[in-house]
């Protein structure tokens, strides 16, 4: 039950801790085989609660795992409670574990450049349309320049069709965002999530974002997909301020 963990690369500070959970490892089997890490998917409460301390040994205290449902609300960490509905969440107490879980969606992490303040966000077609990464930025109280960001794993551009609206969404208030659409099945469109997410945070000033590439759809042994499975588990991507 070896964990894999992707370790994020890039240029936060040594006093930010961060990893990202693939499905290796864990206990869940069947449709969640693996390290789901999901409460409300359907799989069996002991072997989530199994596979969270799993990945506990390698945290310095239990994440606050969020009860999110595509929006923008963004919790505060140091006084939110476990399971409070929200989309995103920031800290500047260390050793306070932030958490997302995702399987499709982008997971987006920021920290500051001086490590006062760390945060993460879930990032679905619906909440970067709504805002996600705009009120995560505010919650953060630093002019983006100061800040830097990872993306996460997450379906890409080639295997997330979505519809005329989806695009409308995002192309009626920027017409830069079309550059993140490109022609699919007649009347679809395939939609790039890490591109509008880069999008957006150049628009507030976070020029300085790393991560992208791994796209859960594609590597079935590696990570969950909704998109590409239905019934599955979720993975989770995590911050902190260490000590």
């Amino acid at each position: 039950m070896t964990l894999a963990w992707i370790l994020p690369h890039w240029d936060a500070p040594a006093k930010v801790g961060a990893l990202a959970s693939t499905r290796a490892g864990g206990v869940s089997v069947g449709a969640y085989s693996g390290l789901n890490l999901a409460a409300h998917v359907g799989d069996a409460p002991l072997s989530v609660a199994a596979n969270r301390r799993l990945i506990a040994t390698d945290l310095p205290g239990e994440p606050l795992w969020l009860n999110q449902v595509h929006g923008t609300r963004v919790a505060i960490a140091e006084t939110a409670r476990a399971g409070v509905t929200a989309d995103a969440c920031v800290a500047r107490t260390p050793n306070l574990v932030l958490a997302v879980l995702h399987a499709d969606c982008l997971p987006v992490l920021l920290c500051a450049d001086d490590a006062s303040v760390v945060a993460v966000a879930h990032a679905g077609w619906r909440g970067l349309a709504a805002g996600v990464l705009e009120r995560t930025v505010a919650a953060m109280e630093l002019p983006g320049a100061r800040l830097s960001a990872w993306l996460g794993v997450a379906i890409s551009q080639q295997a997330y069709e979505v519809g005329p609206e989806v695009r409308a969404a995002f192309v009626d208030g920027d017409h830069c965002a079309a550059a993140a659409f490109s022609p699919g099945a007649p009347g679809r469109w395939q939609c790039d999530l890490q591109a509008l997410a880069r999008l957006q945070l150049a628009r507030l000033g976070v020029c300085r974002v790393f991560g992208g590439g791994y796209c859960s759809y594609a590597d079935r042994q590696s990570f969950y997909s909704h998109r590409r499975d239905g019934v599955t588990g979720r993975m989770a991507t995590l911050i902190w301020l260490r000590a």
